[in-house]
């Protein structure tokens, strides 16, 4: 008999943990937190890809090796946003002499 990594009742509690943070996430949408907005979301929507990828795409009971891939794969587009931002925030504002 093999082992089952996911049962039945984790598919389920993560299928309702999902459904909470959707709702959370609806119920977020409709109060205005100024700066925070794309914060809140942002976080949510982590924690709610973080349970797709462990649960759903096996990433908990697999090789560590993929693991380590996919966490390098989200420090390189962390780097590619600050370099991009970095660039954005250091451009001089030509005024026109004419």
């Amino acid at each position: 008999m093999s082992i089952d990594n996911s049962s039945f009742k984790t598919n389920l509690s993560v299928l309702i943990a999902l459904l909470i943070l959707t709702v959370i996430t609806v119920l977020v949408a409709q109060v205005d937190f100024g700066i925070f907005n794309a914060f809140f979301a942002m976080l949510i929507a982590g924690i709610k890809g973080a349970l797709v990828l462990m649960y759903f795409m096996h990433l908990k009971y697999d090789e560590k090796i993929y693991s380590l891939i996919f966490g390098i794969s989200v420090f390189f587009v962390f780097v590619l946003y600050f370099f991009s931002k970095l660039d954005i925030i250091t451009r001089i504002i030509q005024t026109s002499v004419l």
